[in-house]
C-alpha cells in the first residue's frame, strides 16, 4: 500500500461541519466549526485552530485472513449517502508502546476482538486508520469513519463496544469529533 499523508484541519474551512466534540479521555481539542480533510501532503490553512497529521500505510495488527475480509467488506470513503463522519484521534499510554508487537496484537484481537467487532459494522461504516506516532504528533492514531445518518446508532454501538475492551485501558487521550456534510 502506498503511503498517503493526510491532514485534518479544524477551523472555519472544510467540507465537514462539526456537529459536536467530546473529550472521551484526557484533554479536548479547541472547538472549531469545520474540518478539512487534506490528502497528499496538502498543508492546513494558516487560520486553522488545529491540524492533525497522519499517514495511511501498511496494516499492523491484522492477519492475511482478516485483511482479506476487511478489504472484501469495506466500502470506499466518499460515498454519496455517507453524509456523517467521525474523526477520533487516540493516544495510547507508554505502557502500550512498551509491549512487543505480538503482545499488542494479542490485546487488539485475541483479548479485545477489535477487528471482529469492527467487521460486524461493515459495509455500513467506512473507515480509515492514520498513523501519527512516528510523525511526532500529539496523537498516535487518527481514526476516520463515514456513514449514512441512518447508521449513526450502529456506529455509536461500535465505539461503545470498543471502548469497553482491554485495548482501551491503554488509551490516555481520545477526542470524538462528529461531523456532517
Amino acid at each position: 500500500m502506498p503511503i498517503l499523508p493526510v491532514v485534518f484541519a479544524g477551523g472555519h474551512e472544510g467540507a465537514w461541519r462539526v456537529r459536536g466534540t467530546s473529550a472521551v479521555q484526557g484533554a479536548p481539542l479547541p472547538t472549531v466549526e469545520r474540518v478539512a480533510v487534506l490528502e497528499g501532503g496538502r498543508a492546513a490553512p494558516e487560520a486553522a485552530a488545529w491540524a492533525l497529521r497522519g499517514v495511511v500505510s501498511h496494516e499492523r495488527y491484522v492477519t492475511k485472513r482478516e485483511h482479506d475480509e476487511l478489504v472484501s467488506r469495506s466500502p470506499r470513503l466518499g460515498r454519496r449517502e455517507a453524509t456523517r463522519a467521525a474523526l477520533i484521534p487516540i493516544k495510547k499510554s507508554q505502557a502500550w508502546w512498551a509491549l512487543s508487537q505480538d503482545e499488542r496484537r494479542a490485546i487488539v484481537e485475541e483479548h479485545s476482538q477489535h477487528i471482529a467487532i469492527g467487521l460486524k459494522y461493515l459495509p455500513a461504516v467506512a473507515r480509515r486508520l492514520h498513523h501519527s506516532r512516528d510523525l511526532g504528533e500529539p496523537f498516535d492514531f487518527l481514526t476516520w469513519f463515514e456513514f449514512a445518518p441512518a447508521e449513526e446508532a450502529g456506529f455509536d454501538e461500535l465505539v461503545t463496544m470498543l471502548r469497553a475492551t482491554e485495548e482501551w485501558t491503554f488509551v490516555e487521550r481520545e477526542v470524538d469529533i462528529r461531523l456532517e456534510q
